[in-house]
């Protein structure tokens, strides 16, 4: 069956910066676009980004574009997304996705950004 495992977020000072990881397995990783969302304290899930299989085209939301950067690496069947000059409204916990609106899920990485 599907897996995704995130892992590295933690707590950061605001402008810091974090690098997320995301291990799938039970799915053909190299010919699925893959995807970011998070979820703030209190608020519903938000798309943040999406990379296509071969990483040829990638996409951001206007909330982070210019901050964040996805990227993949088939070999290993990883996601990654680096978190860049990190606000408060960043923290949530993010989730890698098989789609874009998070319904196929891993169980999320908690970022938290404050002083």
């Amino acid at each position: 069956q599907v897996q995704l495992v995130e892992s590295g977020g933690g707590l950061v000072q605001p402008g810091g910066s974090l690098r997320l990881s995301c291990a799938a397995s039970g799915f053909t990783f190299s010919t699925s676009w893959m995807h970011w969302v998070r979820q703030a304290p209190g608020k519903g899930l938000e798309w943040v980004s999406s990379i296509s299989n071969l990483a040829y085209s990638t996409s951001y939301a206007d909330s982070v574009k210019g901050r964040f950067t996805v990227s993949r690496d088939n070999a290993k069947n990883t996601l990654y997304l680096q978190l860049s000059s990190l606000k408060s409204e960043d923290t949530a916990v993010y989730y890698c996705a098989k789609d874009r609106k998070g319904e196929v899920r891993g169980q999320g990485t908690q970022v938290t950004v404050s002083s």
